[in-house]
């Protein structure tokens, strides 16, 4: 097991500790605004992995790789926890995902519509890549509702509190079942009245 901070050389030898990363919310945001990155997280939160693991699952040269877990260790969204040894002495890295720092009231729109963009965008590789494991006559399971509510700020809290139970009631992974991914996505169609405006009156 590494010691947190150390680095590795080019021959495979652990280098001189790196500086711990600047792990604030802008970095976050910045850090995952980016669909490939955002999808090595959610990889490393299921298990720690090596980039030529990652790169398997993603379907990726790990080459390609390096520089995107570069980005996210720098912003403490991933760390290494090991390092592996290979045949002929090479050495290799096994990432595993960080405990991230809750958001904070200063982040800008732009950068929190930045990182919901590359959600949806992660979001879409896991469809495209289901859907070719299907063609390969592997199972995989794809639903997508899509629907038009009328919500008052009471029906919504309530919406959100069924959802965070639904959540947390599948929490746990459950050794014998499929790694699965859910995205529930809230959205307002139009603004919605200031606190105390009699409905639909202007805001």
């Amino acid at each position: 097991m590494a010691k947190e901070g150390s680095a590795i050389s080019a021959g495979g030898a652990p280098g001189p500790p790196r500086p711990p990363a600047t792990k604030t919310w802008h970095n976050l945001h910045k850090a995952l605004a980016d669909p490939l990155r955002l999808l090595l997280v959610d990889l490393l939160m299921e298990q720690p992995r090596s980039a030529r693991e990652l790169a398997d699952r993603a379907g990726l040269p790990a080459d390609r790789l390096y520089y995107h877990l570069g980005q996210l260790e720098q912003a403490g969204l991933v760390e290494v926890t090991e390092y592996r040894r290979l045949a002929r002495g090479k050495v290799e890295r096994v990432y595993a995902a960080a405990e991230a720092e809750p958001p904070g009231d200063d982040t800008s729109p732009q950068e929190t519509a930045a990182l919901l963009g590359s959600m949806l965008a992660a979001t879409a590789l896991d469809i495209t890549a289901a859907f070719r494991a299907k063609e390969a006559g592997r199972r995989r399971e794809v639903d997508l509702t899509r629907a038009a509510l009328r919500l008052t700020d009471e029906g919504l809290a309530e919406l959100r509190g069924h959802l965070t139970q639904i959540a947390a009631r599948f929490a746990e992974p459950d050794p014998e079942g499929t790694w699965t991914r859910l995205v529930l996505v809230v959205a307002d169609l139009q603004d919605r009245p200031a606190p105390g405006s009699p409905l639909g009156s202007p805001a």
